[in-house]
């Protein structure tokens, strides 16, 4: 018999987790003491090795990279890809709201007050990148400091005369490859992972809370899926001759991770073993572009926004002009980049988009029930379009392993 791939043995695990959740609807208590705590243990095996995987992968990459004008070659492809396909997925999500109109004939609950997370400003966002303390920054897991001092520090080691930063960059090479490892091993467990974390998200909220809301739930997935086929598998295909069905294949351990875990920066381990293994990115670029798309990124986290703008809008009767569109995508394209690849952020990120047209923040409430559903497929659309990114960037740079790109997935 066939030994089942492990993207397999992920997706058997969210198909028997979803059913389980519909039987134990209404036992609540079963599933949040025996279940959810093998989910928790998952997540928190994945947390445990973000931090000095980033760190070390984005030194090596830096390093390896070497020439400062390379590197800024590379940082503006990224920097330009990801702003490029963020706005794009807004304009989709507010395409998609308007043609299927999802707030139409829905009403807020009397009283209904959902107390809006203060948004950070744009100048606390970037200060907030440069850490006054770096170690700080690195026990405290803020992937943005994080990525910035790991930056620093390999081009530094860059500048250095040839040979004086080797001891340097082999530490971490070698710890890097530890953590690849232990990554490894800790996919082994995604399938059991997966199952419990997806048990007690379904046996909460059911259909109960779905049904009402059933169009706009309905249309963010649409658009995260339109976004992935028209953005990333045509980026896949046009970039480096990659099928958009050996795309997908690929990516897939990732996608049904951060569909889960609903953590870009926790699904960072997989996406990077993903991309290497299944398309071929090499470590120079990978190491370098899927950090920064961990926490940079948010194509689907800006789709959302871009629909449940629109959809509040509908719901409270307010007709947004042009100018109120247009403010939309660029509130939602600029403030996706400062949105943490952690649970829940882009509900709080909401609240800028929502100020910048003056939307009412009382509609949040319509939101912050189903919120957790929606943040299944943005947290997948945003990992799948680092993996695209990385495709493109890599194929531009001919760091691509065509022999793996083309061939069979391997895990």
């Amino acid at each position: 018999m066939k030994k089942l791939r492990l993207t397999t043995k992920i997706f058997l695990g969210l198909i028997l987790g979803i059913i389980t959740g519909f039987l134990l609807q209404g036992n609540l208590d079963l599933a949040n003491t025996f279940i959810k705590p093998f989910g928790t243990l998952f997540l928190n095996l994945i947390k445990m090795v973000i931090v000095p995987l980033v760190f070390s992968s984005l030194i090596v990459g830096t390093v390896s990279i070497g020439d400062p004008k390379t590197l800024g070659r590379i940082g503006g492809k990224t920097l330009s890809y990801y702003l490029v396909t963020t706005a794009i997925a807004v304009f989709i999500g507010l395409s998609l709201s308007y043609i299927f109109s999802p707030g139409t004939g829905l009403t807020l609950p009397v009283d209904a007050v959902q107390e809006p997370a203060k948004a950070p400003s744009i100048t606390d966002t970037v200060l907030n990148i440069f850490p006054s303390n770096p170690l700080k920054g690195l026990v405290d897991g803020n992937i943005l400091q994080v990525i910035t001092f790991a930056l620093f520090l390999g081009l530094g080691a860059t500048a250095l005369p040839k040979g004086m930063a080797d001891p340097f960059t082999n530490f971490f090479k070698s710890l890097a490859e530890i953590m690849y490892k232990i990554t490894a091993f800790i996919m082994t467990l995604a399938p059991y992972g997966v199952f419990a974390l997806i048990v007690p998200v379904v046996a909460q909220y059911g259909l109960d809370v779905l049904l009402p809301l059933i169009k706009v739930i309905g249309v963010v997935y649409l658009g995260c899926i339109i976004h992935a086929i028209a953005a990333y598998s045509v980026t896949a295909k046009v970039f480096a001759g990659i099928s958009p069905l050996k795309f997908f294949k690929g990516i897939a351990p990732a996608a049904i991770t951060a569909f889960s875990t609903t953590s870009s920066a926790g699904t960072l381990p997989v996406t990077i073993r993903s991309v290497r293994e299944n398309l071929g990115v090499s470590e120079k670029i990978s190491s370098f572009v899927l950090p920064l798309g961990a926490t940079i990124n948010m194509d689907g986290t800006a789709l959302y926004q871009g629909v449940c703008a629109l959809f509040l809008a509908q719901v409270y009767g307010i007709d947004l002009t042009g100018a109120q569109m247009f403010t939309i995508i660029l509130t939602a394209t600029l403030g996706s980049i400062g949105t943490a690849g952690v649970p829940g952020a882009g509900f709080i990120m909401l609240t800028l988009v929502l100020q910048s047209v003056g939307l009412p923040l009382e509609g949040l409430v319509l939101i912050a029930g189903i919120d957790r559903i929606l943040d299944m497929a943005r947290t997948a659309v945003n990992v799948v379009g680092d993996a695209a990114c990385s495709i493109f960037v890599a194929a531009s740079e001919k760091e691509i392993d065509y022999d793996i790109a083309q061939g069979e997935v391997q895990f």
